[in-house]
């Protein structure tokens, strides 16, 4: 009976490793690509790690216990895996984020149970972020968990998600490739594969429109869950070797690729490390 979940929590990671051979032979790529498929969370993307992670960390320091309440700032996914999270751990759950956001994710995150309290689209996640911070003085009990900031982010990539690509791949890596948001995937996963062997090398990649880890200035882009337009600090630059700018264009059309070829509906994110790659 050890295989059948007691709840939806337990199947957060050990998520597969995908060849790309078709992707590979149409684009004649004269290399083996591989991907980790973070659809298959729960929820469906690499941020019900951390979500967890971090509601986990936070419970373990006594920060959260019955009564609590959560208040998060995000437009992501990382409201939808704190979302799902807190159904089940029965936390009260507030996210902020501008009113701009599309009806269907305000309806997929009240479906979850959170409470949405939207502030104007034209203060953009500023707006959001700061209404968290006035929601946290006002309300008894309440942690803003700040994705950006906090370390069980990156954490819970160098022990869970850079432990299964060395052992699913045997230990044959020669190059990481990661979109960057907070920065936790590429410098947690990336600080335990180069722990294991030094020799491979960690990519950092972000819109060529908001290239702030290149050195360039903040901007508006389409790739949407990467280049939050500052350097944040869950990102470790240290453990990255190279940083790729990728355009709008470029990430759009090799996530529309990946999906002909292989039968894989991707983000533009994932477009975007892919093209990357």
């Amino acid at each position: 009976m050890g295989k059948i979940a007691e709840r939806l929590t337990d199947l957060v990671g050990n998520t597969p490793l995908m060849r790309l051979n078709q992707f590979k032979e149409t684009e004649a790529v004269n290399a083996n690509l591989i991907a980790k498929l973070e659809s298959f969370n729960p929820l469906g993307s690499v941020k019900d790690r951390i979500a967890l992670a971090m509601v986990e960390d936070a419970e373990r320091k006594g920060l959260l216990h019955a009564g609590s309440v959560i208040i998060e700032p995000t437009s992501g996914n990382t409201g939808i895996g704190l979302a799902f999270v807190a159904s089940i751990k029965k936390y009260r759950l507030l996210l902020t984020m501008p009113e701009t956001m599309s009806l269907e994710r305000r309806n997929l995150l009240k479906a979850l149970g959170a409470e949405l309290v939207l502030t104007p689209g034209t203060e953009g996640m500023k707006g959001a972020i700061a209404k968290a911070l006035q929601l946290q003085t006002e309300l008894a009990d309440a942690i803003i968990l700040q994705q950006f900031e906090n370390l069980a982010n990156p954490s819970i990539h160098y022990h869970a998600t850079g432990e299964e690509i060395w052992r699913d791949t045997d230990g044959k890596v020669d190059i990481f490739v990661s979109g960057v948001g907070t920065g936790g995937t590429v410098s947690g996963t990336g600080k335990r594969l180069k722990e294991l062997n030094p020799n491979i090398k960690v990519v950092a990649v972000e819109p060529a429109d908001s290239a702030v880890l290149s050195g360039g200035a903040p901007g508006s882009h389409k790739i949407q869950g990467i280049g939050a337009g500052f350097i944040p600090a869950t990102y470790n630059a240290s453990v990255i070797d190279q940083v790729i700018p990728v355009s709008n264009d470029d990430a759009i059309r090799t996530s529309r690729k990946l999906a002909a070829s292989e039968g894989l509906l991707v983000g533009i994110s994932s477009g975007a490390a892919l093209y990357a790659a």
